[in-house]
């Protein structure tokens, strides 16, 4: 499942920046093409950001990197009622 996910996130990167190129740098394109692009790059961004994420989520659940330093739920509170931030 991850290596699926890996790939959904470089064709969406891929995307993201190829049709973001098109849509920045394009000179004699109509509106609708312009809008499409941005659209379609829009599109790869979010796919991407989401992509990566769980791909984050899955090298900390199996260890392949490390977990993240914040502070569970409990020991959050507990060091906000003893005063320190």
């Amino acid at each position: 499942m991850n290596k699926l996910v890996a790939i959904v996130n470089v064709i969406a990167w891929s995307g993201f920046w190829a049709f973001g190129y098109i849509a920045v740098t394009a000179e004699g394109l109509s509106n609708n093409q312009l809008t499409v692009a941005a659209v379609i790059a829009f599109a790869g961004f979010v796919t991407g950001i989401l992509a990566y994420m769980k791909l984050i989520r899955a090298s900390e659940q199996t260890g392949y990197a490390r977990k993240s330093n914040q502070l569970d739920a409990d020991s959050r509170h507990r060091a906000h009622s003893q005063g320190s931030v």
